[in-house]
């Protein structure tokens, strides 16, 4: 099968033309939650939009680095977003934060890896240490001194390699200069000493071997040297306790003894103390709190349990205690605050709770709490303030809710409203008729009911009604319902299947709205349909047929709605259709086809609703369409084409419906684009592209058009 989405077109929205039009936005609503899966299908009310789709989260776009509420895990007030990803934090002691990474801008403004954020929220206008060479991987804040560790080779204005002591408050780097000869991917600072681990041999005009104590005032290597090794040794994560330096990473050595991947080291003489957990296999974070050390990593062996990639250790005797975690992947960032721990990493699971990338522990008990932020990636750094978490990462949203392929937001707000059918399978199709969203997919089960491929939804509370018309198909190709559309007391449903609403139906189908069951309505396509339209008494019907209706029809076709038997209208695509809307006496169509309507016509096409003969409109689209919506004069296309009406456009464009050619609207996304609904001057999409207006915005984006204005000054009227 070669084009399995539809485009979903729950209802049209119509603009009376101004003489002058204001240049339409191709920046995306900052407020609207995006999706961590694709969207196919989207459907407008007035204060809702309905989504479906193959994702299980929705959730707002904060990209890589974001302060959450210790109470409620959401994000907190204003903040800017980092463009990369941020491999360290730490608090500036004021409210504020620095962070480091692999970024270049942040708020908008141009930071190479490493920024200051103010406690307002704000980007530290001056502090500008402008990282060249490489990046920032650990951080640490000793007064009015940032210690930064890295790869890199210039920072705040100095030549400085893998680490450097900079001006809190210029960002200017100091004369302090160990210049180390590899990475240095670990700090911590006590007293007058500044402890330092990594990839390096030498450093602070010694040889000192993945780790060292430098002299905060002069850089230079002090007499300790705990000579780190191994078949490739590091030293990823450093604890200062009193006396003990604890050290984490991947080594068999260390202090002069056998230590697998973490020690207790004399922090006067260098020395391995008794301690001992031996860990079999690398460990990338540490913390101490009390008479505990926190350790995470790679591990599933750790103080003489076994501990999967998180545990806490008596710091008197190196066991591990019975706080016992248990995630299901790797630990990258710990923090503790009180009574509480914080996690950060590769994980989905943890202590028997589902978390996404972040997590809360208690930490005594090593349960998980309720706060659950659910990330969409791996999360790499954290830092407490207050009641604010730091968290630093590779995600693009953190904050939101755990939705299985379908979710409502808020068409105010953009966030998530608290429906929540919960659907087991992916949503292909939705379509709303008053208090009613219907469904199409490829689930079982959805809004608390046992629904095949197809359900009505209670728009109020997400619950499946008693509406059920049980699609199946006969084995052993799957079933689905691919386009739904809603007419009076009929929903019509097409994709593959072979009953519905207790009759056999081949594919298409008319389903009473009251009842679920099927009208005597049967076109008995021969192959797909992929996507329908209605206007008055006629069905249109796009997809792989050759044959609906009784008669010989190529990929399109018009039904009566009635008896169900093709009309005369007979465009005969060569390939398939995948999109269709209608606008007064014009049929778009949108698909896979070279010629259609009697016309070479690539992609996209306008027909006569009459005749089925292509009009001179004519956007030539370099590749696919597979969503079409129209508003007024404006038709708009989504697909995986790069080029449509004359312009180059990356798969979402909007077209004149008089001339066919783009108009300045850009949004330029990074993926296809299957889905497009427009309500007033509001146009949504869906798909599965990872960008979209200039930002990493994946899968679902709202554009908020500027009205037209006319001469006089007034504005229009959306009818």
């Amino acid at each position: 099968m070669n084009a399995r989405r539809a485009a979903i077109l729950p209802g049209l929205a119509f603009l009376i033309l101004a003489p002058a039009v204001h240049t339409q936005s191709s920046t995306p609503r900052e407020e609207t939650w995006i999706t961590n899966g694709m969207v196919h299908a989207i459907a407008r009310t007035t204060d809702t939009v309905y989504i479906g789709g193959d994702f299980t989260y929705v959730g707002p776009y904060t990209r890589n680095g974001v302060p959450i509420s210790a109470s409620s895990g959401k994000p907190v007030g204003t903040f800017p977003k980092v463009n990369g990803e941020v491999c360290a934090c730490a608090a500036d002691g004021s409210g504020g934060w620095f962070i480091g990474g692999y970024f270049t801008q942040v708020g908008g403004v141009d930071r190479n890896r490493l920024a200051h954020i103010r406690a307002d929220g704000s980007v530290d206008p001056t502090w500008n240490p402008n990282v060249s060479g490489g990046t920032i991987v650990a951080l640490a804040v000793a007064g009015s001194t940032v210690y930064a560790g890295g790869g890199f080779t210039s920072i705040g204005g100095q030549a400085r390699h893998n680490i450097a002591a900079l001006d809190a408050s210029t960002g200017q780097a100091t004369a302090w200069n160990p210049n180390p000869n590899g990475v240095v991917s670990a700090l911590a600072v006590s007293g007058s000493t500044i402890y330092a681990g990594g990839g390096f041999t030498s450093i602070g005009g010694q040889a000192r071997n993945y780790i060292a104590a430098l002299d905060a005032s002069t850089s230079q290597a002090t007499a300790w040297d705990p000579n780190a090794g191994g078949s490739y040794p590091s030293v990823s994560a450093l604890a200062v306790s009193g006396s003990t330096v604890y050290a984490g990473g991947d080594f068999t050595s260390i202090g002069g003894q056998t230590r697998n991947n973490i020690a207790a080291l004399n922090a006067s003489t260098g020395q391995a103390t008794a301690w001992n957990p031996n860990a079999n296999n690398y460990v990338s974070t540490l913390a101490v709190s009390g008479s505990t050390v926190y350790a995470a990593g790679y591990f599933t062996s750790i103080g003489g349990q076994t501990r999967n990639y998180i545990a806490a250790l008596n710091a008197s005797t190196g066991q591990a205690t019975a706080w016992n975690p248990n995630a299901n992947n790797v630990v990258s960032a710990f923090a503790v605050s009180g009574s509480t721990a914080y996690a950060g990493g590769g994980f989905t699971t943890i202590s028997g709770q589902a978390r996404n990338y972040i997590a809360a522990l208690n930490a005594s008990t090593g349960q998980a709490t309720a706060w659950n932020p659910n990330a969409t990636g791996s999360v790499e750094a954290l830092a407490v303030s207050g009641s604010t978490v730091y968290a630093g990462g590779h995600f693009t949203s953190i904050g939101g809710q755990t939705r299985n392929y379908i979710a409502a937001l808020d068409t105010s707000t953009g966030q998530a409203t608290a429906w929540n059918p919960n659907a087991t399978g992916s949503v292909e199709a939705l379509a709303v008729s008053g208090s009613t969203v219907y469904a199409g997919g490829h689930f079982t089960s959805i809004g608390g009911q046992t629904r095949n491929y197809i359900a009505a939804l209670n728009t109020s509370t997400g619950q499946a009604t008693a509406w059920n018309p049980n699609a199946t198909r006969d084995t052993p190709y799957p079933c689905y319902i691919l386009t739904l559309a809603v007419s009076g007391s009929t929903v019509y449903a097409g994709g593959d299947f072979t009953s519905i609403g207790g009759q056999g139906r081949f594919l298409i189908a008319a389903l009473n709205a009251s009842t679920g069951q099927a009208t005597a309505w049967n076109p008995h396509p021969n192959s797909y349909v992929h996507t329908l339209a209605v206007s008055g008494s006629t069905v249109y019907a796009g997809g792989e047929f050759t044959s609906i209706g009784a008669q010989t029809r190529n990929c399109i076709a018009a039904l009566n709605a009635s008896t169900g038997q093709a009309t005369a209208w007979n465009p005969n695509a060569d390939g398939s259709v995948s999109a269709l809307a209608v606008s007064g006496s014009t049929v778009y169509a949108g698909g896979y086809f070279a010629t259609i309507g009697g016309q070479t016509r690539k992609w996209i096409a306008a027909l006569d609703a009459s005749t089925g003969q292509a009009t001179a409109w004519n956007p030539n689209a370099s590749q696919t369409v597979l969503a079409l919506a129209v508003s007024g004069s404006t038709i708009y296309a989504g697909g995986w084409f790069t080029s449509i009406g004359g312009q180059a456009r990356n798969r979402i464009a909007a077209l004149n419906a008089s001339t066919s050619q783009a108009t300045p609207w850009n949004p330029n996304a990074g993926g296809g684009v299957e889905a497009l609904a427009v309500s007033g001057s509001t146009v949504y999409a869906g798909g599965g592209f990872p960008t979209i207006g200039g930002q990493p915005r994946p899968n679902f984006a709202q554009f908020d058009l500027p009205l037209p204005t006319a001469v006089d000054g007034s504005d229009w009227i959306l009818y």
